[in-house]
């Protein structure tokens, strides 16, 4: 029963080793709690601010990261404008240099044609010369086998002549 009600000894003893116990710890102990608790704090605190330091730095590259994608859509975008524009351009070339192509044939068969066509005429009046003087002969021999037929067809000439 002693300790349910201690008597004044008790208590002094046990306030004494109290005391002596928190002094104790107050000169060797809590000087190296409180040194390893702001250890802790100091450590604490470093690891949040490089986590916001490292949630800024990540902030940050994804930014970049959505700029230079970006920028690679719109370079994409670019290439694929220039080289539609590039192949337009190549297919209206094309289309130029067919048309010209098939103009300079068209032509060129034009040209021949016209050459061919005047030589034909040509040669058809060669030939029909010809033919006319061959039919003339045949005429003038058979009309002119005498001497008295030809002295007429002379005189007529000369008339005809000295008319005009």
């Amino acid at each position: 029963m002693e300790l349910i009600k201690p008597d004044f000894g008790l208590i002094f003893w046990m306030t004494l080793a109290f005391l002596i116990l928190l002094f104790i710890l107050s000169k060797f102990a809590f000087p190296a709690i409180r040194k390893a608790l702001r250890q802790r704090e100091k450590e604490i605190t470093e690891a949040l601010e490089r986590a916001e330091r490292t949630k800024e730095e990540m902030k940050k590259l994804q930014a970049d990261n959505e700029q230079i994608l970006k920028e690679a859509r719109d370079q994409r975008e670019q290439i694929l404008s220039e080289a539609r524009k590039r192949r337009d351009e190549i297919i209206d070339e094309s289309k130029t240099k067919a048309s010209e192509e098939a103009k300079r044939i068209i032509d060129s068969a034009k040209e021949s044609i016209e050459n061919e066509k005047n030589a034909a005429i040509v040669e058809i009046k060669n030939e029909i010369a010809t033919i006319s003087i061959k039919v003339a002969e045949k005429i003038l021999e058979k009309n002119l086998n005498t001497d008295a037929a030809q002295m007429e067809y002379i005189d007529k000439v000369i008339k005809e002549l000295e008319g005009k």
